[in-house]
């Protein structure tokens, strides 16, 4: 277009002046547009390698202070603590209710508590409701047989196994919440660090500003760019931990409330010697009784 430009302009001046001056301006107009395109490649060439490396998350944390690297390790740190508990507890969770759902299929199809027993000795007490039944039954079986031998046995039998019951209700709780706290401090905290960082870059923004004549986007995009990034971290670690710890949360207050209902069912088997819910208990559609063997 540029040389259209010229040889248009060239031809207009032959008309007017003669060949011979055309020519030599034409030839002068060649010259400036080459040197001027000379000159642009290098301009576009050095704005463009600004671009592509003068920008980035390392480039602003690597020009920050000792205070913003600091910030910006403890950000990490605890984006990683999170999502480590997000995925351990995560999967311990799904492992829970899966042996969880199997126990409690073999335990309302058992004819008594002794099968209970030994399937419990023979597979373990790997979940919640196993090692309550566990618990509340050799609780039952020991006061029954061999009375209140110390302190902590005293009274009946009932109120013998409502202690083991509350304490293993109580053991199974601190299991499942361990870690929760770790996320609320992470979900809680992470954008007060984060916004921390963005007052330290601005704050080093002003100083650079103050210690110039004149103000230069130079010198203060480091420490804005800075201040950005580090709300961004913030953010990003404190997302994912809250929505973790209200998952989690949840998944505990529904899994403790049938470990609970268990538990109440459990007893009055255990204290009455008769069959749970007046002679039946109703599991997945099916209605399964437990025969009464108190004191086997």
């Amino acid at each position: 277009m540029m040389l259209d430009l010229i040889g248009s302009a060239a031809l207009t001046l032959a008309q007017a002046v003669g060949p011979d001056a055309a020519l030599a301006a034409a030839d002068a107009a060649a010259t400036a547009v080459a040197t001027g395109a000379a000159k642009a490649v290098p301009m576009v060439l050095d704005s463009g390698a600004v671009g592509a490396g003068g920008q980035g998350v390392l480039h602003f944390i690597g020009q920050s202070d000792m205070v913003g690297k600091s910030l910006f390790v403890f950000l990490m740190l605890m984006s990683l603590a999170s999502w480590y508990l997000i995925l351990a507890k995560g999967l311990t969770h799904l492992r829970i209710r899966r042996r969880s759902r199997k126990f409690l299929s073999e335990f309302w199809a058992a004819s008594s508590l002794e099968q209970v027993e030994n399937e419990i000795s023979t597979h373990g007490a790997e979940e919640p409701f196993a090692h309550l039944a566990s618990h509340a039954i050799h609780a039952q079986r020991h006061h029954t047989r061999y009375g209140a031998l110390k302190l902590e046995e005293s009274g009946s039998t009932a109120a013998f196994v409502t202690r083991a019951i509350r304490k293993v209700i109580d053991e199974e709780t601190a299991r499942l919440e361990n870690g929760l706290t770790v996320l609320a401090s992470v979900g809680s905290t992470a954008p007060f660090v984060g916004l921390f960082g963005t007052v330290w870059g601005v704050y080093h923004a002003l100083l650079s500003i103050s210690m110039t004549d004149g103000v230069t986007i130079n010198r203060i995009a480091g420490p804005v760019g800075e201040a950005l990034i580090m709300t961004g971290l913030g953010l990003a670690v404190a997302i994912p931990a809250v929505l973790a710890y209200n998952a989690f949360v949840r998944v505990n207050r529904v899994y403790l409330a049938q470990l609970d209902a268990f538990a109440h069912d459990l007893f009055t088997f255990l204290t009455t010697g008769q069959q749970v819910t007046d002679g039946s208990h109703e599991r997945n559609g099916r209605t399964i009784s437990l025969a009464s063997h108190r004191g086997a």
